[in-house]
């Protein structure tokens, strides 16, 4: 089985970014295509059209019966200011509570159904918004394990993940938010303005005066923020980065006396951070004040000009009162509207590396393999092979090899020779740029991905445990297996051993760095993974480099018995713990520079000769006596 390196990917930075009042900030990262974008959301939106339409009904209806209500509510402030004046004039009408009772009741009636409406309208929403994010995070998943190797040795992990966790969720909560912002807020502003008109067309021309002036303090203000904002998310990046890094690293750090350089670097992050989050908070704090001065003034002139149009009889005590309340809320679904500009941006720029992601060259599907693979017996040929990761620098130079079904294969050479590519070609990881690779006489070309990997078996340096039993990290192997069969593979690994003396054998589960156990039990685990799998051809990529020498002898012992009978390719520095195979491939800047068997390459004194002799003189006695100890 395929193993990889675990990942973690830290945190995003935490929000900062909302001035008073619930205004957004942070400055929203342009998309590159915001037409093409909005077209492929609005492509996932379209399944749900049908709920959208009932978001948009519900919302609208909402939203008019909410603005309807300070109307009516001045109707009952009329009636109650004329029963006043009745009672004051004592001309025997007094005041009317029945009317009054009546009014008030029609009002509580419509905010109830306008809550109603609104909560519908939120649930439907919410579970588009929910079903359009799962759909993605469905299809990215999925995106993943199509995917070739090469689009991953180009993008990092976390860039991988965020598309799965930050992109994703930002297009969840952005999404729920603008859809329905935009809709109540367009009616809300169409709304208020119709009734303000019908209220005094003068009063309504005065509280407009107040808008543009109330853009212009939110236009400075946001223009000089920010700078500020987006520096504050950098940094508050920087810091999360940094932390998470030295505490992951932090015996490293303690180990080369890092402490001071640690901190200088956090200082200085903090430090700044400091400096952009005070004057980003203290800018957006001057908005609220700026625009409710701005506002203020308006009433002023509205109250003193309906003062003016009831005192000569144009206008009602509740119609300015109920004015009053429109122009209270004329202000803040402007201010909505222009912050899902922001809003919009964010998702469009989110969604958009989403679907970059999704848009990605796949590898190409095969059709099924016409043989079958139970014959498979495990004789390789490479035939004249090339390959280079990049067309202008090739690695692999016309390889050439015949490889007899069981036969142990070990192929060495120094740091970048190509011994790792040619396991990443063999099992297809890459494809090769000429010649043939042959699985007993079939191109490998000829089996499917699936099929074909299901051949192998392969340990990695690089452990991947997940968060799990032991016995199902083993069982990853091959999933239908039995508990019995888990075990026997742990034996024939050096496994069984030490799972007795761990808190529950088996069943303990391992934590999410697997960091309960030693780097070379993890291997041991591993190793016991393929030997589970139980594949026809087997393959050590430096399986036994991050375990100690005692345990390297027992992995060896067990391996030699597990590749009786089966192909397997081993590489490996340390060059002692391949003196047994029956083919060692001496590789040295992608071509075979000598091939034959331990004995008979020592003897001819070239390259090979050289690589032992530098690295293996001197541990050659050491480890026979260890071997002697141990059997």
């Amino acid at each position: 089985m395929s193993n990889q390196k675990q990942v973690k990917k830290a945190p995003p930075a935490g929000g900062m970014g909302r001035g008073p009042g619930g205004i957004s900030m942070m400055p929203g990262e342009k998309p590159k295509d915001f037409k093409g974008s909005i077209k492929k959301l609005a492509a996932y939106l379209a399944v749900y059209k049908i709920r959208l339409f009932l978001v948009a009904i519900f919302a609208i209806a909402s939203t008019i019966f909410m603005i309807v209500g300070p109307k009516i509510l001045g109707n009952a402030t009329t009636a109650i200011f004329e029963g006043s004046m009745n009672i004051i004039a004592d001309n025997g009408k007094g005041m009317d509570f029945a009317y009054i009772a009546q009014i008030l009741l029609f009002l509580l009636a419509l905010y109830l159904i306008s809550a109603v409406f609104s909560y519908i309208q939120g649930y439907i929403m919410t579970g588009v918004s929910m079903k359009v994010t799962y759909d993605l995070r469905r299809n990215i998943f999925a995106k993943i394990n199509r995917l070739p190797l090469k689009y991953f040795d180009k993008t990092s992990y976390g860039e991988v993940l965020s598309f799965l966790t930050n992109d994703i969720e930002t297009v969840n909560q952005t999404l729920n938010q603008s859809i329905t912002q935009i809709i109540t807020s367009a009616a809300t502003i169409i709304g208020i303005l119709i009734m303000m008109l019908s209220i005094s067309w003068q009063m309504t021309l005065v509280a407009l005066i107040s808008v543009p002036l109330s853009f212009i303090v939110v236009i400075l203000v946001v223009k000089k923020s920010q700078k500020y904002f987006g520096e504050q998310q950098t940094y508050l990046g920087h810091i999360n980065g940094h932390v998470e890094e030295m505490y992951s690293g932090h015996n490293v750090v303690k180990a080369f006396n890092g402490e001071q350089a640690s901190f200088d670097t956090f200082d200085h992050y903090n430090t700044t951070l400091f400096s952009s989050a005070w004057k980003s908070q203290f800018l957006s704090g001057l908005m609220m004040p700026l625009m409710t001065f701005i506002g203020n003034v308006g009433y002023v002139a509205i109250c003193i000009l309906g003062g003016y149009l009831a005192a000569n009889g144009r206008l009602s005590v509740g119609d300015i009162q109920a004015f009053i309340q429109y122009v209270r809320q004329f202000t803040q679904p402007i201010v909505q509207l222009a912050n899902v500009s922001n809003i919009l941006q964010q998702t469009t720029a989110a969604s958009e590396r989403v679907f970059s992601f999704l848009e990605e060259s796949e590898e190409i599907v095969e059709n099924t393999t016409d043989f079958d693979l139970k014959k498979v017996s495990g004789q390789v040929d490479f035939d004249h092979v090339s390959f280079g990761y990049n067309p202008d620098k090739i690695i692999i130079k016309d390889f050439s090899t015949h490889i007899k079904d069981g036969q142990k294969v070990a192929i060495v050479g120094p740091t970048g020779a190509g011994k790792t590519t040619i396991v990443k070609l063999l099992m297809r990881f890459y494809d090769i740029d000429s010649g043939a690779i042959l699985v007993d006489g079939h191109n490998i070309q000829d089996f499917t991905r699936s099929d074909l990997r299901s051949l192998f078996g392969m340990v990695l340096q690089d452990t991947w445990l997940y968060n799990a039993s032991i016995r199902n990290n083993i069982k990853y192997g091959r999933l239908d297996a039995t508990d019995a069969e888990v075990e026997a593979a742990a034996v024939a690994a050096q496994v069984d051993c030490f799972v007795h003396t761990l808190p529950d054998g088996y069943n303990m589960v391992l934590n999410e760095e697997a960091s309960n156990v030693s780097q070379g039990q993890k291997q041991l685990l591993t190793i016991a993974r393929a030997i589970l799998a139980d594949p026809k051809i087997l393959i050590l990529d430096e399986a036994t480099s991050s375990v100690d020498t005692r345990t390297e002898v027992l992995i060896q012992k067990a391996m030699d018995n597990l590749m009786e009978g089966r192909t397997s390719f081993v590489i490996a520095h340390r060059l002692s713990t391949i003196k047994n195979a029956d083919l060692i491939l001496v590789m040295d800047n992608g071509d075979i520079v000598e091939q034959g068997t331990h004995d008979a390459l020592l003897a001819a004194d070239g390259f090979y000769a050289k690589l032992y002799n530098s690295q293996f003189e001197k541990n050659e006695e050491l480890e026979e006596t260890i071997e002697e100890s141990l059997f």
